[in-house]
């Protein structure tokens, strides 16, 4: 099976002037973490593109080819909660 994923650096980019320096979805300032907690705390992707007219399914899928690209990097965390 053949995965295309969406080139993301055509959607997402970073400006210290914008957000300081969050990856955000070009044209807006709508950061790829905000898009991803919509996504987390339940929002579908209809309810994220009517809410926010400005984003494309593309620019959505972008968010999540960062999010893939960047959890590939080489240097892991250790997350833990507190009790």
């Amino acid at each position: 099976m053949d995965i295309k994923i969406v080139d993301w650096a055509e959607y997402i980019h970073s400006d210290p002037n914008i957000l300081v320096g969050k990856p955000v979805v070009k044209g807006t300032r709508l950061s790829v973490e905000f898009l991803l907690r919509l996504f987390a705390a339940g929002w579908t992707e209809s309810q994220v593109l009517e809410n926010y007219p400005g984003l494309s399914r593309q620019s959505l899928r972008a968010v999540f080819a960062f999010a893939a690209e960047t959890a590939r990097e080489d240097e892991f965390f250790v997350l833990s909660r507190a009790a």
